[in-house]
């Protein structure tokens, strides 16, 4: 089951597959006719206390991956059901956050491979 990541904001493409929203919130500004999205996994992002501490400053990175992974293992039964709806098939988890390279949506990938 290949995983790809790609931001909310950038088109949808047919290479995406089956493509799941990660985040707790919905993106800003962004319709959802226009995000195509086929599933809304809250239950696997980042608790909201945890997303506030980090507000996506990349000096906390090494603590907040260290600590989603935390949750992430807390919350095992919600990684394996999204790993089950994934499948065998095309998966892209799609995120908001600007920085591409500090984004839960890494650290999640990696649970799920």
């Amino acid at each position: 089951m290949p995983i790809l990541l790609k931001r909310a904001y950038d088109p949808p493409g047919l290479e995406d597959g089956f493509r799941i929203l990660v985040d707790r919130l919905w993106p800003r500004g962004l319709a959802k006719a226009d995000a195509q999205i086929d599933l809304w996994a809250k239950d696997v992002a980042p608790s909201p206390s945890l997303r506030l501490w980090f507000g996506h400053d990349p000096v906390r990175w090494k603590e907040f991956r260290r600590l989603y992974e935390a949750e992430l293992g807390q919350n095992r039964a919600a990684v394996a059901a999204l790993r089950e709806q994934i499948g065998d098939r095309t998966a892209t988890l799609v995120y908001g956050a600007k920085d591409s390279e500090h984004t839960h949506a890494i650290i999640l990938k990696r649970a799920l491979d």
